[in-house]
């Protein structure tokens, strides 16, 4: 089995080597977000546990479906916005996370185009996404050591499954 970090060089490696043809959001997803969950632990083939096209209307707004939602225990942990690697990440795309963000119970949630991860939470505000990315990368090879570590609970990734599951023992 493969490490984390062997599982993020890995995508990075995708991501260089073939990002030309990853010009949908469907091909990002595909060849980036989805192996970038499974490195973390979750089962991607599980729709209880990797919802695709989460339901997360908001007021005024029917429809709305953000790309990925992680669930464990019942509850939404954690939401992932795609958008096609060519796509800068801007405002519009924030404010479209926000909206799922606060009709969920989600703590996190991730934007990316492949290339670029941002990661949020609601440290300003309860269940109101921050404007601004706790956390950032431009290259999955270096979210180990950035973005996905936590530096208390055993080392253990923070947006992992194990996680979570150290969270709910």
């Amino acid at each position: 089995m493969n490490t984390i970090e062997e599982s993020l060089r890995a995508i990075a490696e995708r991501v260089k080597s073939h990002s030309s043809t990853m010009a949908t959001e469907e091909a990002v997803k595909t060849a980036v977000v989805l192996p970038f969950l499974r490195a973390l632990g979750y089962d991607v083939f599980d729709p209880t546990e990797v919802v695709p096209e989460f339901i997360a209307d908001a007021v005024g707004k029917k429809g709305e479906k953000v790309d990925y939602a992680i669930k464990m225990d019942g509850e939404i942990r954690i939401l992932i916005e795609c958008k096609p690697i060519s796509v800068p990440l801007d405002k519009k795309h924030l404010d479209q996370l926000y909206r799922y963000f606060s009709v969920t119970s989600a703590k996190f949630a991730i934007l990316t185009n492949g290339r670029t991860f941002n990661f949020y939470t609601d440290l300003d505000a309860p269940n109101k996404l921050d404007v601004r990315p706790f956390s950032y990368s431009t290259s999955p090879i270096s979210m180990p050591a950035s973005s996905l570590n936590s530096g208390n609970l055993k080392k253990r990734p923070l947006m992992s499954r194990p996680f979570w599951r150290l969270r709910s023992a």
